[in-house]
């Protein structure tokens, strides 16, 4: 898999190209320090899963993953960020990232959760799924949709393996049905949840108590 590096420290992009240097199934393709770099970087390079830090110079994480994922969505998003504050998190949920990490993560959760996120995994740390799950979850009044009622009970199970970060061909092999019957229900949960992406499913599910 091809592996683009963004962070406004060189030393720590060199450690992660120093530690991916030994993993066969992963080549680093490109570095910058901030957003303007990558976009500038993706016009010559399309890489499988973008690295990237939230907090840098020009252009930051989120600002840079809703355009990633606007203009490149077939891209993966992996946020790495000291910023484990609720608001951040959410927000770069709500952008379209298919994963977030906090830098204090060992080098074995990095590389799993590289290949999670290019498998079509989402993939949270533990911290990053408690704030996620604190600020979404509401026990006294959960939010409701009006696409409660027209789920199917297939569509719940699909939706909710989705939201627990299993990839499609692991749905499948779960509720023994095809990876193309995952990836029609999947699109049939965007349109009935009127959602945009695979984050605005897991948050459906978390708001709803599902996971």
């Amino acid at each position: 898999m091809k592996i683009y590096l963004v962070d406004d420290h060189q030393i720590f992009r060199q450690s992660l190209k120093l530690l991916m240097s030994f993993e066969e199934d992963m080549e680093v393709v490109g570095e910058a320090s901030d957003g303007v770099g990558l976009i500038e970087g993706l016009k010559t390079t399309t890489p499988d899963v973008v690295l990237m830090d939230m907090s840098m110079g020009r252009m930051g994480g989120l600002e840079t993953s809703k355009f990633v994922k606007n203009a490149y969505p077939e891209i993966k998003i992996l946020i790495l960020s000291m910023n484990a504050d609720s608001l951040g998190i959410v927000s770069a949920l709500e952008a379209g990232v298919n994963g977030y990490l906090l830098k204090s993560a060992g080098k074995d959760e990095v590389l799993m959760a590289i290949r999670a996120v290019n498998q079509g995994s989402s993939y949270f740390s533990s911290e990053v799924s408690a704030v996620i799950i604190k600020q979404l979850s509401n026990p006294s009044k959960p939010k409701k949709s009006k696409a409660d009622n027209e789920l199917s009970e297939r569509e719940i199970e699909v939706l909710t393996l989705i939201a627990t970060q299993h990839s499609s061909s692991e749905i499948a092999a779960k509720l023994f049905i095809s990876p193309r019957t995952v990836d029609a229900h999947r699109r049939n949960l965007l349109a009935k949840l009127d959602v945009k992406n695979t984050a605005g499913l897991v948050r459906y599910a978390l708001e709803n108590k599902l996971v």
